[in-house]
């Protein structure tokens, strides 16, 4: 049980940075593509184009075996770039998508009051456009639950590589993978509460 338990934390903790890095990057992302600049939808168009046409296993391997000793990343942040950047990349259509469906009234009320454009993405548009990126969001938040359990290629000691231990130790595989699994569904059931009570939270404030 043990074991299971610290690979659970490990599992939330590769979660939690997942989950806020994976916005930051989906909301830069959707702003370069969103911006007047060339180059940065051009680097926007590149990175979306590299990230969405490679398997993940094939991204995770390419950051532990290139990016790591380049960087000087341990094993565990490179689980955490790696999925963040994964996910990242659709992340970032919801967001682009979520802003796009804002009027373009709204645009040119913001302005007429003398907002820049990062003030009326920051005061304006982007109030409005999150509670129509929530819905779509749960299913990027609950892929990183799930996806933290590839770090066990690169032998992060997540709830998954415990997983495998215990088993290579007990040979009780059924149990411990019923076990593995039913942790992973209760987090994503919980997720998906969480994100639907703070979308009916915003809705009522909007």
């Amino acid at each position: 049980r043990r074991p299971l338990i610290k690979g659970l934390f490990v599992t939330l903790e590769i979660t939690a940075y997942s989950i806020v890095i994976t916005l930051l990057v989906g909301l830069v992302t959707a702003l370069l593509r969103l911006s007047q600049s060339f180059s940065g939808r051009l680097l926007a168009l590149i990175y979306l184009e590299l990230v969405r046409n490679t398997p993940l296993l094939v991204q995770m391997f390419v950051f532990y075996f290139v990016m790591s000793p380049i960087f000087g990343l341990d094993r565990f942040w490179v689980g955490v770039l790696c999925i963040s950047l994964f996910e990242g990349s659709f992340a970032s259509e919801i967001i682009r998508a979520g802003i796009l469906s804002v009027e373009k009234g709204q645009w040119e009320a913001s302005y007429s009051v003398g907002l820049t454009e990062a003030g009326s993405y920051r005061y304006v548009i982007l109030p409005q456009a999150v509670p129509l990126m929530l819905p779509p969001l749960t299913g990027v938040i609950i892929n990183l639950i799930k996806h933290p359990a590839i770090v066990s290629v690169i032998a992060v000691f997540d709830l998954t590589t415990q997983g495998l231990n215990l088993i290579a130790e007990t040979f009780m595989s059924f149990e411990i993978w019923l076990t593995i699994a039913s942790i992973y569904l209760l987090m994503t059931i919980t997720m998906s509460v969480l994100v639907s009570l703070l979308e009916q939270r915003i809705r009522k404030r909007s």
